[in-house]
């Protein structure tokens, strides 16, 4: 028999996270790459890993992810996102300190785009009376 898995997507910015957890000792895969060889830097790997934090299943769950777009810290909220929802299909009840701690919220700033006429997307040329 296979062993239960639950997936999830998770977003922020331009990032899209596919998360798979299966039931297991806390190893976590990310495109094929441990977590400490995709994020370099601690505060990355420890913003991906927050879900398990805030309900206190450190070590209950196998991570494994696809992640793609944006840049590194979109993919580490991304990845958070994509837990915390997977959790919460893991189990209903911890659903409630997940929406407390603001994982289950997508958070959908993005970059504004460039408009015509202008430097960037607000920046205005100088104005020039004569």
């Amino acid at each position: 028999m296979a062993a239960v898995t639950y997936a999830a997507t998770g977003k922020r910015k331009t990032s899209v996270a596919r998360v798979i957890i299966t039931p297991g000792v806390g190893r976590v895969l990310i495109n094929g790459r441990e977590l400490e060889d995709f994020f370099g830097r601690r505060v990355l790997q420890t913003i991906a890993l927050m879900p398990f934090e805030a309900t206190h299943t450190k070590g209950k769950f196998d991570v494994k992810v696809n992640v793609y777009g944006g840049g590194v810290a979109g993919q580490a909220g991304a990845i958070r996102h994509g837990i915390a929802r997977a959790l919460c299909l893991a189990d209903e009840t911890l659903r409630q300190p997940l929406k407390r701690a603001g994982f289950l919220t997508r958070d959908s700033r993005v970059v504004e785009r460039k408009k015509a006429g202008l430097k960037g997307a607000r920046k205005r040329p100088q104005f020039s009376k004569r």
